[in-house]
């Protein structure tokens, strides 16, 4: 039986870029996620250069950003998932 949902134990972010409205996480199988960064307030409220110090969690399951103490997974993004935090 197949699935339309994407098998997150294997897909995993390989790269992390921005413009001024996205956020955009590469996977492992090619595919690219772009979401708001309006979606992530500490994101959104950083500066460019605290976006871009990000580091991968566990071979690329998941991005933290050590100055912001922000972490976002795949595993969330994949189906469009907005930061719980205010």
């Amino acid at each position: 039986m197949s699935s339309s949902t994407a098998d997150t134990g294997t897909v995993r972010a390989t790269e992390v870029q921005f413009d001024a409205e996205l956020l955009r996480v590469v996977l492992s199988d090619g595919r690219q996620i772009s979401v708001p960064l309006a979606w992530f307030p500490r994101l959104i409220e950083a500066t460019p250069q605290q976006r871009q110090r990000w580091e991968l969690i566990g071979l690329g399951i998941g991005i933290h950003w050590p100055d912001l103490d922000e972490d976002l997974s795949v595993a969330g993004l994949l189906p469009g998932n907005r930061s719980r935090s205010q």
